[in-house]
């Protein structure tokens, strides 16, 4: 009886409950059954499923799973309140670019983004394993001379490559300001920013051309962007029509000198050689967790000011420099409940703690906000199915997210992981949506969301106010009662008139 396997079980009760104090993040459970057997773990990260598809870690804490073991072997108090130093990843000389294009929508690192990073760290410190590799030969010219460190990027015809001696960098590429504060754990070695005011507009010509002036200077080889609705595959697709070159779509998986694009609408794999520009789909690698990087800002390409007529506005004069057919007429103002949940930025959702809906909805007309719930508020009939937020609903990536009145299932903080901002509203201190939570407002959430309202009003009504107040001023000062009043004839008497 003393050779008999005894599991305990609440060691492996506390490794599966994540919300649990002496949890470890990502720690590996090794599961016997009756007989001894090792168990197969499927809800481990890396665990490849029968469809083919392998778990992604999200979380950015696979990687330090050794050092909480570390910590704890060395008798630390708390190990989980230590901050773990990841270990730097310097390139100093590389001898080759990976150029990433990311979406970057508002400024920030989409999970899509990640993704993408991720497998650009894997094509920039794999060993190379294909022979001619001479990049972009019809759109740049061939082995023209590089700048920099990018030398050594492209390899002639007929030339073999060292798997052991060349590496390579990872080259981020934002356009407009960038809002992200956590790029050195993306994966970028490299960081180039467009930015100006010409690029807080859609113009897709403008972007494209700046690219293809990148391309010309560190000759890349390899470029990938997000195929994504937000304007990375159709960025790609003018890029290699300007570059002569071929693009593989729907990228989900690489496999040395061999892609793996999705066909036909997700239904068949399609396996093609590796090119040089890629639009890779989602979970298409996993993101870097593990170490950070320099994020050193890469010199950009000198772009001379559009010349610009003594009649001219900027808009009109880039317009006329770049060839620009598509005119950006602005943002229109929508419904916010007309956004998708998985794009909007801005949620305010209900849940079980809701008293007065209609006070809930009125103040997300009041704030702009789209409306969100929990799974408890559908399935009360409350709210419809498709605005349930979590992993049984839909994910969401705002910047901010107000939950009123919901306690925090584990479904439910899996679909808010990647909110910028969370504010809870709720009667428990102790739950766990208060603990996630970037500000926390503790009471009955009718009365929190009618001082909420209450708040909005007073600063509308000063701004109105303020406005009133600046367009007296200015009608103070363009009084013209001193000089001559101006006498229409009967020639400009209609433009009197109107005027």
């Amino acid at each position: 009886m003393s050779n008999l396997y005894r599991r305990d079980p609440r060691a492996q009760w506390i490794a599966r409950n994540r919300l649990h104090p002496l949890h470890v993040p990502e720690g590996q459970l090794i599961q016997r059954g009756p007989t001894g057997l090792l168990r197969k773990n499927v809800h481990a990260i890396g665990f490849i499923g029968p469809n083919g598809l392998k778990r992604i870690d999200r979380s950015g804490a696979a990687g330090s799973f050794k050092q909480l073991n570390r910590q704890l072997a060395k008798g630390s108090k708390s190990a989980a309140q230590e901050e773990i130093v990841l270990p730097l990843h310097k390139v100093a000389n590389p001898d080759f670019y990976i150029l990433v294009v990311v979406d970057g929508v508002s400024g920030r690192l989409s999970s899509h983004d990640r993704d993408i990073l991720g497998l650009a760290h894997k094509l920039a410190t794999q060993p190379a394993t294909i022979e001619n590799d001479a990049a972009f030969d019809k759109g740049t010219g061939g082995n023209e001379a590089r700048t920099g460190a990018g030398a050594g990027a492209g390899v002639g015809e007929g030339e073999g490559v060292d798997a052991g001696e060349r590496t390579g960098a990872v080259v981020a590429v934002f356009f407009d300001a960038i809002t992200e504060e956590k790029l050195d754990t993306a994966g970028i070695d490299r960081l180039v920013n467009f930015e100006g005011n010409e690029y807080q507009q859609y113009n897709p010509e403008k972007r494209c051309a700046d690219l293809y002036k990148l391309v010309n200077q560190i000759n890349p080889k390899h470029i990938l962007f997000p195929d994504s609705i937000h304007g990375g595959a159709d960025l790609g697709r003018r890029l290699a029509a300007k570059l002569s070159t071929t693009v593989a779509a729907n990228v989900w998986k690489v496999n040395g000198n061999q892609i793996v694009c999705r066909g036909s609408a997700g239904k068949t794999d399609i396996t093609r050689p590796i090119t040089n520009i890629m639009l890779a789909l989602e979970e298409c690698n996993e993101p870097v967790s593990d170490t950070r990087h320099e994020c050193k800002v890469l010199e950009q390409p000198l772009i001379p000011p559009p010349k610009q007529a003594p009649d001219q506005t900027l808009e009109q004069a880039i317009t006329n420099t770049y060839e620009q057919k598509i005119t950006d007429l602005g943002n229109e103002s929508v419904n916010p409940n007309d956004i998708n949940l998985a794009e909007a930025g801005f949620i305010l959702s209900g849940g079980n703690g809701i008293t007065d809906w209609d006070q809930f909805h009125h103040a997300a007309a009041i704030l702009g906000a789209t409306e969100g719930a929990s799974r408890v508020a559908v399935d009360d009939g409350f709210m419809p199915r498709e605005r349930q937020v979590g992993a049984t609903g839909t994910w969401v990536t705002a910047k901010v997210y107000i939950a009123v009145g919901i306690s925090g299932a584990i479904q439910h903080m899996q679909g808010i992981a990647q909110c910028e901002k969370v504010i809870a509203i709720n009667t428990d201190d102790s739950c766990d949506m208060v603990k996630r939570a970037n500000l926390s407002a503790i009471g009955d959430s009718s009365a929190i969301l009618a001082a909420l309202l209450d708040l909005v009003h007073e600063q509308k009504s000063a701004l109105k106010g303020n406005q009133k107040r600046d367009q007296k001023n200015n009608n103070a000062t363009s009084d013209t009662s001193g000089l001559t009043p101006y006498r229409a004839t009967p020639k400009n008497a209609l433009e009197a008139q109107h005027a």
